[in-house]
């Protein structure tokens, strides 16, 4: 079944529900959103020349354009590319190169960033902008209902980085989206169409994501107007909207908590924050939990089994008469309706409760790999398994606990940081010779980075320098924040960099 099924299902039974609201305003009803997308469909089928099975890249801030867009890459039978608007427009190139991506639709605020690197990829068409003359006239086109789609085509390319900071386009196919979906109402909580979801996260990631079983219920999708998550707005909106659901990192639940607007706010609408993406530290759980209510659920997945790993359900976030309610707060809970977890030694082999070792998962939601990318895939599905990467060990009661992170990555803001990716960067500096980045402690955004630079013999390098080559090259949220410059990097008998030292000396100065 193509997932954009479950639009045209919805507007058929609710044409007349919201579907898209920017702020308080309804932009699209779900009559309307179903017609955008089938004209979409249709203009890119014929005035783009593009067939079933194509990539087309998203790339803009939240804006209601948005999902119209992306229902019309599926509608169409296409694969929908959605990047990062926060990335570097060089970075944007790898993954348009790198999934074929024959066009890209873009907004007015990054379509020259798109330009500027089109001719660096062969096969992609001039940007099509959304709310341009051309995009208007697309919109007047005839609409097409979604084509047919075999339940293991690829819908959905999930950029994820590695540790090797080269981002891996984890293939999400229509079953995967499906089962997802499903496995939010089996989990996490039920739907009814006078209920609204809040887009404060990005839509090209987990937001986004989170928008099928809104949609497939006719609920509203409400994007913030500043297209971003700003505390004072959040809370206004809240105040606006019933039934309201939102997916956020817990860096943003941290912001609301701390915002000056939180003491006079009513949050009475606040129906469910589903947080996930990094570190919730129980503290600020049980702020949550004072300031809202028993309206929290923390989900914990990875791109590859998008948003479907565990779940501690806002049932368990009430039940704090039970004895270890602190302690369940502190995990990531239990494993999802749909999917079999278990935690494995270093020959794959099950441990018992209580061990530590890798993170592993199977199931429906499970991706079928990497884009054409043979290796990484062999790798990370081995034996069947999804290989997190991330370390953790479950409890006698079924409850997941994060030990680690997936090697050395940096979580700031809810947003996955690859330090070789920024080392990379710095090394391009001829007069750099050894470069270590690493997480530090941040109150608002987890983590910031900070990078220790070892300058060649008799050479000097200044903090100045290696930021404009960073702003350069890649994402400003990705930048070191701090650089220090040393004599040498802290190494075990191998040669290998202690980055684990590096963090306790951070560690020890805050």
């Amino acid at each position: 079944m193509n997932i954009a099924a479950l639009l045209a299902k919805t507007a058929r039974t609710l044409p007349e529900r919201p579907a898209v609201s920017r702020g308080e305003e309804v932009t699209a009803r779900y009559g309307e959103l179903h017609q955008r997308a089938g004209t979409i469909a249709g203009a890119l089928r014929t005035r783009h020349g593009l067939a079933p099975g194509d990539r087309v890249a998203i790339v803009m801030a939240n804006r209601p354009d948005y999902l119209e867009a992306l229902f019309g890459i599926w509608y169409a039978g296409l694969v929908a590319v959605p990047v990062n608007a926060k990335l570097h427009p060089r970075e944007v190139e790898y993954i348009l190169g790198n999934s074929g991506s024959r066009l890209c639709i873009t907004d007015e605020g990054h379509a020259e960033g798109i330009e500027s690197v089109r001719a660096d990829v062969p096969g992609l068409a001039p940007p099509l902008v959304a709310g341009s003359d051309e995009y208007r006239a697309m919109l007047g086109q005839d609409a097409e209902g979604p084509a047919a789609a075999e339940p293991d085509d690829p819908a959905w390319l999930f950029y994820t980085s590695g540790t090797t900071g080269r981002p891996k386009g984890a293939t999400i196919t229509h079953r995967n989206l499906l089962v997802m979906t499903l496995s939010y109402f089996a989990d996490l909580n039920r739907i009814t169409a006078a209920d609204c979801v809040l887009h404060a996260a990005p839509l090209s990631h987990g937001s986004g994501l989170y928008a099928l079983p809104f949609i497939a219920k006719g609920a509203n999708n409400v994007i913030t107007e500043s297209g971003g998550f700003e505390p004072a707005e959040v809370l206004g909106l809240i105040e606006c909207h019933p039934g309201l659901s939102m997916f956020a990192a817990p860096t943003m639940v941290v912001r609301l908590l701390d915002s000056p607007a939180l003491a006079s706010a009513a949050t009475t609408n606040l129906d469910l924050i589903v947080y996930g993406g990094g570190p919730m530290y129980v503290a600020d759980v049980e702020r949550a939990l004072s300031a809202f209510g028993p309206k929290l659920a923390q989900i914990y997945g990875q791109g590859e089994a998008p948003m479907t790993i565990t779940a501690l359900s806002r049932a368990y976030h009430a039940d704090s008469a039970q004895p270890r309610f602190r302690e369940r707060l502190g995990s990531a809970g239990v494993a999802r309706t749909d999917v079999e977890v278990r935690v494995v030694d270093e020959d794959d082999r099950p441990l018992p409760a209580g061990e530590s070792g890798e993170i592993c998962v199977r199931g429906d939601v499970v991706m079928p790999g990497y884009w054409e990318n043979p290796e990484a895939t062999a790798s990370a599905l081995k034996g069947g398994w999804l290989h997190t990467g991330d370390v953790g060990r479950f409890d006698e009661e079924g409850f997941l606990t994060l030990l680690d992170r997936a090697k050395d990555m940096i979580i700031s803001g809810g947003t996955n940081i690859y330090p070789r990716e920024i080392e990379e960067v710095l090394l391009r500096d001829e007069a750099v010779r050894e470069a270590a980045v690493v997480g530090r402690a941040h109150p608002d955004w987890g983590e910031e980075v900070v990078a220790f630079v070892v300058p060649h013999d008799g050479q000097s390098v200044t903090a100045e320098q290696l930021d404009r080559l960073c702003l350069e090259s890649i994402a400003r949220f990705k930048r070191p924040r701090d650089y220090r410059i040393v004599d040498g990097l802290p190494k075990n008998n191998y040669g290998k960099v202690l980055k684990r030292t590096l963090r306790e000396e951070l560690e020890a100065e805050a």
